[in-house]
């Protein structure tokens, strides 16, 4: 029988299409991704205009242990982010951070002033992925994994990801942690490294979670952006943390940063980071 190069394409198309469906039904294939469609913004529900560009501002003088322990806490819970500890029940190396606890001097290497507040300079501070207008963790991405937003935010595709860590080590704040363990076994059968015994840990939102070997970081809550709501970490402690539009002068991220002075983590690389620090 001859083959035309019609019958050989049409032949071949339907072998690629039939092997692409075999991996789609795969039991569990979708989870994921339906849940990651369920939460993609929709661009006609983002309360910003044109041009918006999303940013932060936390207040230091009112950043106490609740406030940050609140603040983490809903992150986390938000993001179903998975909790590892070694074998003297202190945070593991390979903990996933979205947003954590630093002292002030290494999260500020480069900011010297010792007669700042002193319910500043002896606090801890949180920190997070900055969302940086020049992002250098996007220019080194080969899969266009991480990419910036026109409103701002850098976000991360999961499914793009190949795990080369190329963004974590552009990254100047360490604002990016890998999965080197399967995240969803700390939910099922991570093992309490005192009793033994497996320590479950509750699935508590639609969030999807992720797969080994992928990096993730905060997304400024962009799934709750998408139905008008603040980030979780924000919502958990008014007044300490502020959230809005940088280019909309009445917004509350702006309304604080016209009436306070403000700092920003490693401001001479010129990544301009869109999280500010109130003192």
């Amino acid at each position: 029988m001859s083959w035309d190069r019609r019958k050989f394409l049409k032949a071949a198309g339907v072998g690629a299409l039939a092997g692409m469906g075999w991996q789609l039904l795969r039991p569990g294939a979708l989870d994921a991704a339906e849940l990651i469609g369920k939460y993609s913004p929709n661009p006609s529900q983002m309360a910003v205009k044109p041009g918006g560009n999303w940013g932060m501002a936390i207040d230091l003088t009112k950043l106490d242990d609740a406030a940050r322990k609140a603040a983490a806490e809903a992150c986390n819970a938000e993001h179903n982010v998975p909790h590892y500890v070694d074998a003297e029940g202190k945070a593991s190396k390979q903990e996933i951070k979205w947003i954590w606890e630093a002292e002030f001097d290494q999260a500020f290497v480069e900011t010297e002033n010792p007669y700042a507040p002193s319910a500043v300079l002896h606090n801890k501070v949180l920190v997070l992925c900055n969302h940086c207008q020049n992002p250098p963790c996007v220019r080194v991405c080969p899969t266009q994994a991480t990419f910036k937003r026109e409103d701002g935010i850098v976000m991360m595709d999961m499914h793009r990801c190949i795990g080369c860590r190329f963004c974590m080590a552009a990254c100047p704040y360490g604002s990016r942690s890998f999965n080197f363990k399967d995240p969803r076994a700390a939910y099922f059968n991570e093992k309490d490294p005192k009793t033994g015994q497996p320590r479950l840990q509750e699935v508590t939102s639609e969030y999807p979670t992720r797969t080994k070997g992928v990096v993730e970081k905060c997304t400024f809550c962009a799934e709750r952006l998408a139905v008008g709501l603040q980030p979780a970490c924000v919502a958990a402690v008014p007044g300490v943390m502020f959230f809005g539009d940088m280019s909309d002068a009445g917004s509350p991220v702006r309304a604080q940063l016209n009436k306070r002075f403000s700092i920003r983590r490693k401001p001479n690389l010129g990544t301009e980071p869109q999280v500010f620090y109130l003192i």
